[in-house]
């Protein structure tokens, strides 16, 4: 009698566990709505292919804003996206974009000579260029984010330095500061939280 009441507590207390699980998985997700969306974009990888957003939809993606002449945060911004990438070898649908923020320097040539320093794979991470005024418009208009440049003196560009996550919708959803305290590990676990969000290829990817 005795076995079957632990049997039975024990039924219980997994059923509850599993239970809290599910619970905090959408909680996990749940807690971040959308912050904004996406604009749509044309774009020059480092492999000077075009690439838009509807060839990331179906993707989580991270996004920053970085120029190769950066004198400031971007190198290592660049670092900890590195370390991303390092940790998401195995991850198929998820990509990792640096937008230049000064394209007229920053050539598909320049961006592959700076990707390949940072021994970036570009299947999995794409840095991108394109016309100045599309660029600049993409980052403040489009994607909410600080940006005043000076052509002449690079050193006095002020960017964001935040990372951007992005869901499989192309709904801009979670914001991380370059200086918060654990970021790789915090934006590894926003990856997955969004991730395990339900998508519909067939209402999401049509053209």
């Amino acid at each position: 009698m005795a076995w079957v009441i632990a049997f039975l507590i024990a039924i219980i207390l997994i059923a509850g566990a599993a239970k809290l699980l599910r619970s905090s998985e959408r909680k996990s997700s749940d807690s971040f709505p959308p912050i904004g969306t996406v604009p749509d974009f044309q774009f020059t990888t480092q492999e000077g292919k075009p690439l838009s957003r509807h060839d990331l939809l179906g993707k989580v993606w991270v996004i920053d804003f970085i120029f190769t002449r950066c004198p400031g945060p971007c190198p290592l911004m660049s670092s900890r996206m590195a370390e991303i990438s390092k940790e998401l070898k195995k991850a198929k649908d998820v990509r990792l974009v640096s937008v230049s923020i000064d394209p007229e320097h920053d050539t598909p040539q320049v961006l592959a000579e700076y990707a390949s320093r940072l021994q970036a794979d570009p299947t999995r991470w794409i840095f991108l260029t394109g016309p100045k005024k599309e660029i600049d418009e993409f980052t403040t208009k489009g994607m909410l984010q600080a940006l005043s440049t000076d052509p002449t003196n690079p050193a006095a560009t002020v960017h964001s330095t935040r990372f951007l996550v992005i869901d499989r919708e192309g709904q801009i959803r979670i914001l991380r500061k370059l200086d918060e305290p654990e970021l790789v590990q915090k934006l590894l676990m926003d990856i997955g939280s969004l991730l395990r969000e339900p998508f519909s290829k067939s209402s999401n990817l049509a053209p």
